[in-house]
């Protein structure tokens, strides 16, 4: 049984009024509709192509196999060219440490690249268009 202290099992001190709808659910309420509402704004918008799938892993393993690929492709083509020079050109182990290290710095600029991070080779921006006509 309820007391003013302790509440029953409703969660409710008191008799209370059963004719007056309770004021705590209506103030209750108009909160979640605003929490919902800020919610909402604050979400980044659903691209209308990317509902109903859950993909997001399996681009990301994607992503993650081809820069992995990449970075280790630059190294073993320059560790290949490094042990191919050495071995012609009777420099062991210079050359395989030189292209060791061009192999590597190949990899991250790979990497970069495909990333995003770094533009990608292209026309050199100067005061001309591609073309060679002078832009104005």
């Amino acid at each position: 049984m309820a007391t003013p202290i302790r509440p029953d099992e409703t969660g409710k001190t008191g008799p209370g009024n059963p004719d007056r709808p309770d004021v705590r659910d209506d103030d209750l309420e108009r909160r979640r509709r605003d929490l919902e509402a800020t919610l909402a704004a604050r979400r980044p918008e659903k691209r209308s192509g990317s509902e109903g799938t859950n993909s997001g892993g399996a681009a990301g393993f994607g992503q993650a196999l081809k820069l992995s690929s990449e970075f280790i492709a630059g190294i073993a083509v320059g560790v290949a060219l490094g042990w191919a020079v050495d071995h012609f050109a009777g420099t062991s182990p210079w050359g395989l440490i030189v292209f060791l290290l061009l192999g590597f710095g190949a990899g991250v600029l790979n990497v970069l690249r495909s990333a995003g991070l770094v533009a990608k080779q292209g026309p050199k921006q100067s005061g001309k268009d591609v073309d060679g006509s002078d832009k104005k």
